[in-house]
């Protein structure tokens, strides 16, 4: 398991709309805008990834205080 530090960002990353998509009912619009400014380095595809797409990968188990816990 990997522990990942959650980045804030001044400018959000890129998110695909499939993965906004995934999200639209399930999480409420002023979440959504926050989790567009994180961005995490993700261990599995070894590059720095909009925090929307680290949530709503398979290998995400969960966020705590500002960490994410990845299967990796």
């Amino acid at each position: 398991m990997h522990e990942v530090e959650v980045k804030i960002l001044q400018k959000p990353l890129r998110v695909p709309k499939e993965k906004l998509g995934e999200l639209k009912g399930t999480v409420s619009g002023s979440l959504l805008s926050r989790m567009k400014k994180e961005a995490v380095d993700c261990p599995v595809k070894g590059e720095t990834l909009p925090f929307i797409e680290c949530f709503t990968c398979e290998n995400f188990l969960r966020r705590v205080k500002g960490h994410v816990h990845c299967r990796g």
